[in-house]
């Protein structure tokens, strides 16, 4: 075939993100706190979308009727809602919804009958519980600045450091603390910054070392432990060689401690209490933000019927409409071509961004109803009953795309009664079990092996070999290593450790009641009953 330069035409079919799906897709994932910033962004951007303000019935129906009678408005397939029609009071809840509290010790019990799911779902209806006015008196508005930590020793370096080139050396050296008060930096920089000795930079942090509260600017944990037992006076030698061997306390190597400190066991259990007692992290009691609380997407409550009400929350739902008289108006008086291609341009722009949000509305509830149905049992019951569930299962049931069902619960939160869950807590992988039977949820094994470990006696702490034969013998097919790692992940010691910590609590409390203050009944707990000289 030889080879030359032509012309030909080539038909070929290929998948192109238009801009609104882009928008539609980005709006799925967002968080209620994300799509709030979103929607005030395109209401700033466009003049035909509007806060939903209370506008009457007759004003939207007569902006309804002017833009169906204007000649000039561009064609749509149907009538396109806006979001008053979307979200108006006959189809809203009161707006008294309140984020439920976590039931973390699993104390919500259902007493109604087990009917199973019997399907009653509303896109919108009412959730009985407190709500939030904008009329209303809000606390937080009261609240006053806290004061920093830096301002805090600013303070106190004003008035006991006189010097003036020594305040400047405690400015650098305060504006190094990090979050938790420690130095975070290295002296010799600022001694070279400020062209000064390093023997006064450190004489200098010697005397900010000494400010409130205790422990701060150290450069280590020793040195931080070290100087509030300083402020206590109770550094002496053997404490100070405890705080050197602070990694043979980590490992509980107790024998080894009372030897380098030249103390006997009771001493040594003494001095670890006073070390428990101090604070590591001095710099955080003057830490001033304010936890932002969770606010529920979805609501679940239980029907008298004996079945879950599943809702979406309203004060999560952005409220915009399109002002089609606006629209009218303005088309009518716009004389040139680009002024009108603007406001349809916009025009189509804000329809669209309505029928995101019914979209988005609309798919977040069909994907809770289905995690709702699946784990009927964990809402009954507890975590002890949930079941293995992946995306696939869920898109599958509803019919959508793996990938819609992961941005939809994305960031997004149900409220129960046994509290507040991300979407995201329901996904969970499969243990098989070892009879054949139902697979058991990774979370509710992972929930399984923290309840053996809390009730484990100190006499008798289980290995991880000892949790995987109970677990199989409970019917659940689980390896070594995954006990392992599970127990890692939720930071539980491994049963050494626990042996060790376990052993040394009961010598601790052994070496209290032998004490001399309780062997002479002392008033350590009160007086002993049954003598008369205790009253």
């Amino acid at each position: 075939m030889a080879l030359s330069p032509q012309l030909s035409l080539r038909q070929t079919a290929s998948l192109v993100m238009t801009p609104q799906l882009q928008q539609a897709i980005k709006l799925l994932q967002l968080s209620n706190l994300e799509l709030a910033a979103y929607v005030e962004q395109e209401l700033e951007q466009n003049p035909l979308l509007e806060r939903d303000e209370g506008v009457s019935d007759e004003e939207d129906e007569a902006a309804n009727g002017a833009y169906e009678t204007d000649p000039g408005a561009p064609e749509t397939d149907s009538e396109v809602p806006d979001s008053m029609e979307l979200f108006g009071s006959e189809v809203l809840p009161d707006q008294q919804d309140a984020p439920l509290d976590t039931d973390y010790e699993n104390l919500w019990t259902d007493d109604r009958p087990a009917d199973g799911m019997a399907g009653e779902t509303q896109a919108f209806g009412g959730w009985d519980g407190g709500g939030f006015e904008e009329s209303e008196y809000n606390l937080e508005q009261t609240i006053a600045k806290g004061t920093t930590l830096r301002d805090h020793l600013l303070a106190q370096l004003y008035i006991d450091i006189p010097d003036p080139s020594d305040r400047i050396i405690g400015v650098h050296l305060i504006d190094m603390i990090d979050e938790a008060g420690y130095l975070a930096g290295d002296l010799g920089e600022v001694a070279g910054l400020l062209n000064c000795g390093l023997g006064r930079v450190e004489a200098t942090l010697g005397k900010l070392q000494r400010f409130d509260p205790a422990g701060i600017l150290a450069r280590s944990l020793a040195e931080c432990l070290a100087l509030q037992l300083r402020d206590l006076e109770r550094l002496d030698p053997a404490m100070a060689t405890l705080l050197d061997n602070l990694g043979l306390l980590a490992s509980r190597d107790m024998a080894a401690l009372q030897k380098v400190c030249g103390v006997d066991a009771e001493e040594l259990a003494g001095k670890i209490e006073e070390i428990k007692a101090l604070d590591p992290k001095p710099g955080l009691a003057f830490d001033q933000r304010v936890a932002q609380p969770v606010i529920p997407d979805i609501m679940v409550r239980p029907t008298p019927g004996g079945d879950w009400h599943v809702e979406l929350n309203s004060e999560t739902l952005p409220r915009v409409l399109v002002n089609h008289q606006y629209y009218v108006t303005a088309r009518r008086e716009a004389r040139h071509k680009e002024g009108r291609d603007y406001l349809a341009e916009r025009f189509q722009s804000a329809n669209w961004l309505v029928r995101s949000l019914m979209q988005r509305a609309n798919t977040m509830l069909k994907v809770a109803t289905e995690i709702v149905r699946r784990q009927d049992a964990f809402l009954r019951h507890g975590v002890q009953h949930l079941r293995p569930m992946t995306l696939r299962d869920v898109a599958r049931s509803i019919e959508m795309h793996e990938s819609t069902v992961s941005r939809v619960t994305s960031n997004k939160y149900m409220a129960h009664p046994r509290g507040i869950y991300g979407l995201k807590y329901f996904f969970t992988a499969a243990i098989a079990s070892r009879d054949g039977g139902t697979a058991h949820s990774a979370e509710a094994v992972r929930c399984r092996i923290k309840e053996l470990i809390d009730k484990e006696k100190p006499s008798a702490v289980l290995s991880d070999e000892m949790i995987v034969d109970i677990l199989n013998d409970e019917g659940v097919d689980i390896a070594r290593r995954t006990v392992a790692k599970y127990r890692e992940a939720m930071r539980v010691p491994a049963s050494v450790r626990r042996r060790r910590e376990k052993s040394g609590a009961i010598q601790r409390a052994g070496a209290a009641d032998s004490s001399p203050e309780r062997r002479l009944g002392g008033p350590r707990n009160g007086p002993r009953r049954g003598r008369p000289g205790d009253y």
